[in-house]
């Protein structure tokens, strides 16, 4: 069975991140501009948060703030869920779908952020891995 850590493999294991004084206006351009729906929050080296497009509706849009003060350290997620290089794409979709997240960030045993995965990432990995074993029993039933 597949793990995070060959999905990181085959998508990269850039972490996009901004600290937590950073205005949600300037870290919404940056989730737009690279068309990520999450960004971590790290302040001095360490995971503090994550910042996802739900944040912005339900913390900001939903709440009238104005995302231009608003520090996206006030209206972050704290309790981060994450994985581990290990864990298995199996394991991975159970924790998108008990946890009702979209996003998690890959720790290592020594809580160094190692990448991040969706679950569009994960879905994406098993459409290739179809695609490719359907490839190959074409190959094999008209050959």
């Amino acid at each position: 069975m597949a793990t995070v850590d060959v999905l990181l493999g085959r998508k990269g294991d850039e972490v996009v991140s901004v600290g937590p004084d950073v205005s949600v206006l300037e870290a919404a351009g940056v989730m737009n501009l690279r068309r990520i729906g999450a960004l971590l929050v790290v302040e001095g080296g360490q995971l503090a948060g994550i910042f996802t497009e739900r944040d912005v509706l339900r913390r900001v849009v939903a709440d009238g703030h104005d995302p231009a003060t608003t520090r996206v350290g006030d209206v972050m997620t704290i309790e981060v869920v994450y994985c581990q290089p290990d864990t298995t794409l199996a394991e991975a979709r159970s924790i998108f779908k008990r946890r009702r997240v979209r996003h998690l960030p890959v720790m290592d045993t020594d809580g160094h952020v190692r990448g991040i995965v969706s679950i569009g990432d994960v879905n994406a990995y098993d459409l290739e891995d179809r695609q490719v074993e359907l490839t190959y029993l074409r190959e094999y039933l008209f050959s």
